[in-house]
């Protein structure tokens, strides 16, 4: 029986397709998969419960049917009256615009704040937000026939939900982050994977999620102090120069190690599968 109800989430379908492993998926695609206020609040919710959920050591998160991944942020009158402050006078209205960008900034950053990997499979299109929200995920995976695009500076602005601060750390190139960036132009799964953004090609949505499915699978058999401990400390070092995360590191496995690396251990010597205990 699980303690953490997901059925609470109107905008998304969530699955359990194996032991300690969450299938998150946006469910929208009548819209494309575009996000809503509701969507981006309902996803900072969902991911926040997963963090912390002990029967979860993996999500995989993609879009429901075929034509999308997410095709971005869903454009409307409301809320575009929002994102310039509403009915507010002008130096509130930036105060209330400054407001409604951090909260969704939040939710996308809470997929990389999630102490438990993730997953994303991209397939068909994937505009905008899409990449935001990919390159907050920790592994990427996409179909063959996926469309790429950062696209704001095709509405006049500048990605502000994470791509400009993120897809330069995750990329090989500079040079080509600013092309994408400064264009919009689309581009493709071959361009994606020489690029680094993705790490691995499949030919359909359905073969997409059998490898997401098995890559989880590997994960949640490994200790979750070690994979967990690992994505923060991934994470932290990033940011950060080589010596402060090895002192940080050793900080953080000073009070890491211990009954797992045992049990690892042990199950090494005797040629045994460890069994760890929930985080």
């Amino acid at each position: 029986m699980r303690s953490v109800n997901y059925s609470q989430f109107s905008f998304f379908n969530i699955y359990f397709p194996a032991e300690f492993v969450v299938h998150v998926e946006i469910n929208r695609p009548r819209k494309l998969n575009a996000f809503n206020k509701e969507t981006w609040t309902q996803l900072r919710d969902i991911f926040h419960l997963i963090s912390t959920d002990p029967n979860v050591r993996v999500a995989i998160l993609s879009g429901a049917g075929e034509r999308a991944f997410t095709s971005g942020l869903e454009l409307s009158p409301g809320l575009l009256a929002m994102l310039n402050g509403g009915d507010y006078e002008e130096e509130r209205a930036r105060f209330m615009t400054r407001r409604v960008i951090r909260d969704f900034q939040d939710s996308i950053s809470s997929i990389e704040n999630c102490s438990k990997p993730v997953i994303g499979l991209a397939h068909g299109v994937a505009f905008g937000l899409g990449i935001d929200i990919l390159s907050a995920t920790d592994i990427r995976i996409c179909t063959s026939d996926v469309r790429f695009s950062v696209k704001e500076v095709d509405i006049a602005l500048a990605a502000d939900i994470g791509t400009l601060q993120r897809l330069p750390k995750v990329v090989n190139s500079l040079s080509w982050c600013k092309d994408v960036v400064y264009t919009a132009r689309v581009f493709g799964a071959q361009e994606a994977h020489v690029q680094g953004f993705v790490s691995n090609v499949v030919a359909s949505k359905e073969e997409g999620l059998e490898a997401a499915f098995e890559l989880a699978k590997i994960i949640v058999a490994k200790s979750p102090v070690a994979v967990q401990g690992s994505k923060h400390l991934i994470n932290y070092s990033r940011d950060r120069t080589v010596q402060d995360g090895l002192e940080y590191t050793a900080t953080w496995n000073a009070f890491a190690i211990g009954k797992d690396m045992k049990d690892a251990v042990a199950s090494t010597m005797s040629k045994s599968k460890p069994q760890y205990g929930k985080l």
